[in-house]
């Protein structure tokens, strides 16, 4: 509602307690917006021996070509050192690397220097990770599934704790204290949607014990929460307003603009419209997320680097992530003031919750969940002690 503070609305920190601070490369190579740069950025650094192998790896104090660490949970890595491995790339998996930007990883800890490996193991189909975006542009909560989002600065809040969504990541008793208000107890899912639908910018999350109200941001929490996500269906702006590209995308475009009064989006002299200015407006602290995106595809890596491995011609799966991209911009553009239209009343507040001994929220809660399922492969192939 705009104007109204909700002092006392809860801390998103509060209702999602346990979180963890995003993966850090260290080093940008062993991401990029194509898997077969990647693929080519490892075979180059297995050729490489000596002083050439410990240059292209940009070794830091956490990672060089001598370090010993695990197998990342769920992932196919080696775990022998560096300066010994040989063989093909580990598989590059999709991350979300910026705000809508998914791009691939090499899931390798030997080439990341914190891979929060507790990230990777409560990762699996059902998982969407939370991340606070700060800033007062742009939506305050973006969201990643399947595998943990690589970029800062913010916490990564997991919806569940365990793999298979079988515990929450949830204020114990929250949801029953919720159900007890409502009428009816919540999914963890409708509680992260109505999160995504009201929080506010200081991650404060105003609850409601109104049944109708509630339903209705959880609706639109979770349209907010599939676009996102941007899985299973694809979405669709109405009215027949799908972008197009017009004229064609040259081989490798090197500048970006937009013609408002044109609603087109030009690559150099390629053309894609309609695009609505909504898409070319939306902002994530601070940044235009299309120019993000252009130019994380256009940059070019130090001669010399792995970095510079990249493709020669801009992919047609480029082209239609772009398309894509576009869509799920402007429809979450006409969503957002539908959420800041919600009018908060009948509040659960935090002293409420305090009073009900939902908070404070136990210490255990803010930690990583004890019990793990399967094996891992510590450093050389040794079986890893949890």
């Amino acid at each position: 509602m705009p104007g109204v503070t909700h002092d006392d609305a809860p801390q998103l920190a509060d209702l999602m307690p346990w979180s963890v601070a995003p993966p850090r490369l260290g080093r940008g190579w062993p991401a990029a917006p194509d898997a077969a740069s990647l693929k080519a950025r490892w075979d180059a650094l297995m050729k490489a021996e000596g002083a050439d192998r410990e240059a292209l790896l940009e070794p830091t104090r956490s990672r060089t070509l001598h370090t010993a660490v695990g197998r990342l949970p769920g992932t196919s890595g080696g775990t022998e050192k560096l300066v010994r491995a040989s063989g093909p790339c580990p598989e590059p998996v999709r991350v979300l690397r910026a705000p809508f930007d998914e791009q691939w990883l090499i899931p390798d800890q030997r080439l990341i220097d914190a891979a929060r490996p507790e990230l990777w193991r409560v990762a699996d189909e059902r998982q969407v990770f939370a991340v606070e975006a700060p800033g007062a542009a742009g939506p305050p909560l973006l969201l990643a599934t399947s595998r943990p989002p690589v970029f800062g600065p913010a916490r990564v809040r997991p919806l569940y704790r365990r793999p298979g969504g079988t515990e929450p990541n949830l204020a114990p008793g929250l949801l029953d204290h919720l159900g007890a208000r409502l009428g009816r107890r919540p999914e963890p899912l409708d509680v992260l949607a109505w999160a995504v639908a009201t929080v506010r910018q200081g991650s404060r999350v105003p609850l409601t014990a109104d049944p109708a109200l509630w339903k209705r941001g959880v609706e639109l929490g979770r349209r907010v929460l599939w676009l996102m996500r941007r899985d299973g269906e694809r979405p669709k702006l109405p009215g027949g307003r799908r972008p197009y590209v017009r004229a064609p995308l040259p081989a490798r475009p090197l500048t970006l603009r937009y013609d408002r009064d044109e609603e087109a989006l030009y690559l150099d002299e390629g053309r894609v419209s309609p695009v609505p200015p909504g898409a070319w407006d939306f902002e994530v602290s601070g940044a235009r997320v299309l120019e993000q995106w252009f130019a994380a595809r256009t940059a070019e890596g130090e001669p010399g680097t792995l970095a510079a491995v990249r493709p020669a011609t801009w992919p047609q799966t480029w082209t239609s992530e772009l398309l894509e991209l576009i869509t799920v911009l402007a429809l979450l553009a006409e969503a957002r003031p539908m959420c800041g239209e919600l009018e908060v009343t009948e509040e659960v507040t935090a002293a409420e919750l305090r009073a009900a001994g939902v908070f404070p929220v136990p210490a255990a809660a803010r930690r990583p969940a004890s019990v793990l399922d399967g094996q891992e492969e510590g450093p050389e192939g040794q079986l890893a002690l949890l």
